[in-house]
């Protein structure tokens, strides 16, 4: 095909990796003779006669309607790489009151060794929830080694991204990501215009500085002092974009490219882009999309099946349309421009701190097929007396520092109350104690959270409240269970619930249910109720610690947060006006220069 304008790649395939998610279901859908090449070789989909493949899926689905939305995009053709003879089907998706309508743009024979390139024009043109996608059926034996969605369509601008990731302590998990990143600049078409930096907060990483990769030795202040200097790092730079990345999170390296065009394609300067996120135990079940904070975290589409093209149909039509004030994106993935950033990280040392940052900005957030990583631990087992303490004092901040976010004394109040009560329910006093503790330091107001940046005395603290929330190394058998109480039955549920899950209830550690539960299962409340003594296994680590009902302990930790509760009531006008009036002091460009000695040196940065 002849064209005056080159065709600029918008989108390329996404191919399985085993040190990733190598489930084909997310890549390609397959019927026949066809395989994917092993990983030792170049990625490509092998195919005899008769092989059929098709690209409706997670990794390679083509949201046109996000491209038209954000980006104006009506220019679009689809070119492909390989060799051998295949039949080509070109499709566009369209929702309707069933599922959906499916209109064949392309179709015909195509001889891949031509590298062949397809101008898709739809007679009614593009709408804002057009799907595409393609498929091949195989004529003889060849691979199709590479697809992209490309167009004629000049961009906007031509981002300069610099990535940054806050490591402490995890060297394996970093150099490994550093040595993808390395691999990938050295056949990426957009490598002029990426830099990774790589804020190493335990100063123990050990990255080799290269063209494209700088390390930076910081003091340990969390994931918002790591990100925070990664992004004054970026202004010092002159980055017109900057993407938040963690150490224990991976992503495909081709979605930088996705995440980068549609950067600079996109008509609104204030467009950032949140990438997804799913356990690497079960890459294809979603845990989330983005997110809505709101009293709580709520995951967009959390649990949605990836490998099932229903499900990615759904999930790429419902993440079309505009999010709400309250959609954020976590800093696993999370691409932004700089110009648009009013604000620093809050010093919340970690928690809280990617929510406050997007609900402080007015981005318009976007989340792209394909960009999503892997995280290689239970998500539910990150919860203990630390992150419980800085979950609570951070979901109080967020409604009362962020006018937008107000929502009054009393819902306010009771976000504490749940916090309080759900570890009531569960026995967990020694979290009782810390959730007091996070309630407390909040009250004090940001003035508190400037002095301990560090968490380092804080978090010295923290563990001198572990009394029985300790995992122990144990090889005694795992104590026998014993259900009295029926936790489905609808009055001994109310009944528990009413009581505080026993605690008004004279006796009830004598004769209330012995459970055994998973690591994963600390924090879900169906399986303790009824339960006086509850024991939490780690089998993999083989560790384990036992809760026991105390009323005694229990009433003197309710008490304290009644206190605190009253002084909340009391407080609250007054507490507002400091919260709101002092966050964009802790927020500031000034603060972190200041904090981390660069504010008479702001151009004296590592590199």
């Amino acid at each position: 095909m002849e064209r005056s304008q080159p065709l600029i790649p918008l989108q390329s395939l996404l191919w399985p990796d085993p040190a990733l998610c190598d489930d084909p279901e997310l890549y390609a859908r397959r019927a026949g003779d066809t395989a994917f090449a092993p990983p030792t070789d170049s990625p490509a989909l092998r195919f005899g006669p008769g092989g059929q493949a098709q690209f409706d899926t997670y990794g390679n689905i083509f949201n046109m309607g996000k491209w038209q939305r954000h980006c104006a995009l009506t220019h679009l053709a689809l070119r492909l790489t390989g060799h051998g003879h295949i039949t080509l089907h070109i499709i566009r998706l369209r929702p309707d009151t069933v599922g959906s309508v499916e209109d064949t743009l392309f179709q015909g024979p195509v001889d891949l060794s031509e590298t062949p390139c397809i101008e898709i024009s739809p007679p009614d043109g593009f709408g804002p929830d057009d799907l595409m996608y393609f498929a091949v059926t195989a004529d003889s034996k060849g691979a199709l080694s590479g697809a992209e969605w490309c167009s004629a369509q000049a961009p906007r601008r031509t981002p300069e991204m610099m990535l940054a990731i806050t490591t402490f302590k995890r060297e394996a998990a970093v150099q490994a990501t550093v040595a993808r990143f390395e691999a990938f600049m050295a056949t990426s078409q957009i490598a002029a215009h990426l830099h990774l930096v790589v804020v190493d907060n335990g100063q123990t990483a050990q990255i080799t500085p290269s063209p494209h990769v700088t390390p930076i030795a910081n003091e340990n202040l969390g994931g918002s002092g790591g990100f925070a200097r990664g992004l004054l790092e970026a202004k010092a730079r002159g980055a017109s974009h900057c993407l938040f990345m963690d150490d224990d999170a991976s992503v495909h390296m081709p979605a930088l490219e996705r995440t980068w065009a549609f950067l600079a394609y996109t008509t609104d300067d204030s467009l950032a882009i949140a990438g997804a996120l799913a356990n690497a135990d079960e890459s294809w079940r979603l845990w989330e999309n983005g997110a809505v904070f709101d009293r709580s975290c709520r995951p967009a589409h959390i649990g949605m099946d990836l490998r099932h093209a229903g499900e990615v149909r759904r999930l790429e039509w419902d993440s079309a349309g505009p999010k709400p004030h309250n959609f954020y994106g976590g800093w696993w993935y999370f691409a932004f421009p700089v110009a648009a950033t009013t604000h620093m990280p809050f010093p919340f040392f970690v928690r809280g701190d990617d929510i406050s940052f997007s609900l402080v900005h007015d981005f318009t957030i976007v989340t792209l097929p394909g960009v999503i990583c892997f995280q290689d631990q239970n998500f539910a087992d990150k919860e203990s007396l630390q992150t419980l303490y800085l979950d609570l004092r951070s979901h109080l901040a967020h409604h009362m520092a962020i006018p937008h976010m107000d929502i009054g004394r009393r819902a306010t109040l009771r976000i504490a109350m749940w916090f309080f009560a759900r570890s009531l329910f569960q026995c967990h006093y020694d979290t009782l104690a810390a959730l007091n503790l996070s309630f407390d330091d909040f009250m004090k107001g940001p003035d508190f959270f400037e002095k301990n940046a560090d968490m380092a005395d804080r978090r010295a603290t923290i563990a001198t409240l572990r009394h029985s929330e300790i995992w122990q190394l144990s090889n005694a058998p795992v104590p026998a269970e014993k259900r009295w109480i029926n936790p489905d039955h609808p009055w001994a549920l109310k009944l528990m619930i009413f009581t505080l899950n026993g605690h008004l209830i004279p006796f009830f550690g004598l004769f209330g249910n012995r459970v055994v539960l998973e690591a994963g299962q600390r924090g879900q409340l169906h399986q303790i109720w009824g339960a006086s003594d509850i024991t939490y296994l780690d089998r993999d680590a083989g560790t384990r610690f036992t809760l026991r009902h105390s009323k005694w302990r229990a009433a003197r930790q309710m008490l304290r947060f009644l206190r605190l509760s009253w002084q909340f009531w009391r407080r609250y006008d007054r507490l507002k006006r400091q919260w709101q009036a002092e966050y964009p002091d802790l927020t500031s460009t000034a603060f972190w220069a200041h904090r981390m000695g660069l504010d008479d040196t702001p151009h004296k940065i590592e590199s």
